[in-house]
Order: C-alpha cells, then sequence, then structure tokens
C-alpha cells in the first residue's frame, strides 16, 4: 500500500575514539517511495563533531535531486544550532566566532550551507533533535554503523524496501525540540573576602587588601564568603569556632 508520508526522512550520526582519533559517520534515508539507503564511512583522523557533520553533509547531497521536505534527525545539537542559528553570524563576520577566532570545520559548514539552501523554501530541511541512546530504532541504528567505521570492523550497509528493512525506522522521538542552553551559573558577588593567619581572623572588602596580607605567609588562609551565614561557615570549615572574632582588614 502506498504511503502517505511526502516527505524524506533522515537519521544521521558520528562517533570518534580519542576525539580527534579514528572516526566514522553513518546515515539512515527512509525515501517517500519507502526505499531505505543505508549510508557510512570512517577516516582515521578526526573529531566526533566533523563526523557529525559528515554525515548530515553526505545524507543531504544522497538525496540533493529529490523532490520534497526533509525531516532530519540528529543527536548533534552542534549541527543543529551551527545550520540554524550560527552559521548566518559567521558569515557576516567572514567566519569569524563572534570572539574573533577562526572557525573550525569551515569547509564542512560552507558546503552543508550549501547543500541546505540547494534545496530552496518548498524543499527545506525541517532539523529535528533525537537524544543518542535512548532507544530510537534510527538513531542507534546510525550509531551502530558510525561505532563500526570508527574501529575499521566490516558492517553490511542495507539498500531496499521498507518492508524489508529490520529496522522500525519509523518510530521517531515524540519530542524533537533543542534541549535548552544552560546558562552558566551566575558569580555570586563577594561579600567579603577572610584570612586566617595563626587563627587570627581578618574581614577585607576587597581581594588586593586580603590578597596583600596572605602573600607569602605560611599557613594562611583565604576565601571569599557571599554572606555573613557564609563567612560562619568558612569559619568552621577552618577549624574555627563561629565565635572568632573578625577583625576588620
Amino acid at each position: 500500500m502506498k504511503n502517505n508520508r511526502g516527505y524524506i526522512q533522515i537519521f544521521s550520526d558520528g562517533a570518534c575514539s580519542g576525539n580527534p582519533g579514528p572516526g566514522g559517520w553513518a546515515s539512515v534515508i527512509l525515501l517517500p517511495d519507502d526505499t531505505v539507503t543505508e549510508l557510512g564511512s570512517g577516516e582515521r583522523a578526526t573529531t566526533n563533531n566533523r563526523m557529525e557533520m559528515k554525515a548530515t553533509i553526505e545524507a543531504l547531497k544522497f538525496v540533493s535531486e529529490i523532490p520534497g521536505p526533509v525531516h532530519f534527525y540528529t543527536d548533534s545539537t552542534y549541527v543543529i544550532r551551527g545550520i540554524t542559528q550560527w552559521i548566518f553570524g559567521w558569515k557576516k563576520r567572514g567566519w569569524k566566532t563572534a570572539e574573533g577566532a577562526e572557525v573550525s570545520n569551515r569547509e564542512l559548514w560552507e558546503e552543508l550551507g550549501q547543500v541546505v539552501s540547494a534545496r530552496g523554501t518548498s524543499n527545506k530541511v525541517d532539523w529535528r533533535y533525537s537524544r543518542g541512546h535512548v532507544g530510537i530504532p534510527g538513531n542507534e541504528r546510525c550509531d551502530q554503523i558510525a561505532v563500526a567505521f570508527s574501529k575499521n570492523d566490516y558492517i553490511d550497509l542495507y539498500s531496499g524496501s521498507l518492508k524489508n528493512y529490520p529496522i522500525n525506522i519509523l518510530e521517531v522521538p515524540a519530542d524533537h525540540s533543542l534541549p535548552e542552553i544552560k546558562s552558566p551559573t551566575e558569580k555570586k558577588a563577594a561579600f567579603s573576602y577572610l584570612s586566617s593567619i595563626g587563627g587570627l581572623v581578618y574581614r577585607h572588602r576587597d581581594w588586593p587588601s586580603c590578597q596583600k596580607r596572605v602573600s607569602g605567609k605560611s599557613g594562611a588562609k583565604f576565601k571569599k564568603s557571599t554572606s555573613a551565614q557564609d563567612e560562619l561557615e568558612i569559619l568552621k570549615s577552618w577549624g574555627l569556632p563561629v565565635s572568632t572574632p573578625i577583625k576588620e582588614g
């Protein structure tokens, strides 16, 4: 019975042992005519990110002449954020990062950008995050192929009809949104800096004054506090009673 998907479905993954080290990449492609094709290869000296990108590029090149939208599943947030967000700023800055450094893997990003742009708006790529190692069959199969190529092990690559394919490629993650970027923990402002030499504790309002007291002193202890309560915890951690007087330094 003819399917009614109307889109191309792709899973891809990359693997690397050592990062850099020997690596492999893999893609599993399901076409609207129910044909499944597995792709994969390896390199002896590469990185995980490069393998993720290679898997993505080769899959999209394979379907470059086939019309229709693409549902592209990958566990690489590097690939998804790179092609949907970062690449535009890199191009404007002449392939420089926001910090002014050269963009890593530039030649792969340029190639990926070209194959994505060539599809146009009517055949656009819908990037879908598939978290790795949670049992999604397409992702697990790609991982198996990529790891095999990274180890230079032999593995059969399937090419044939969906009905004879032993992997349930139609099982996809229910939630394919990108995980949120965890913002770095905000650095708490200093309430004070405590220093202790021979059990005599001083409170300093800035680091330079604390540093001046402890610099070169044997057995000196010092620590930043973030509150009055934190000062008491620091005293306890130094083995001093919380009633220890603190002189202003």
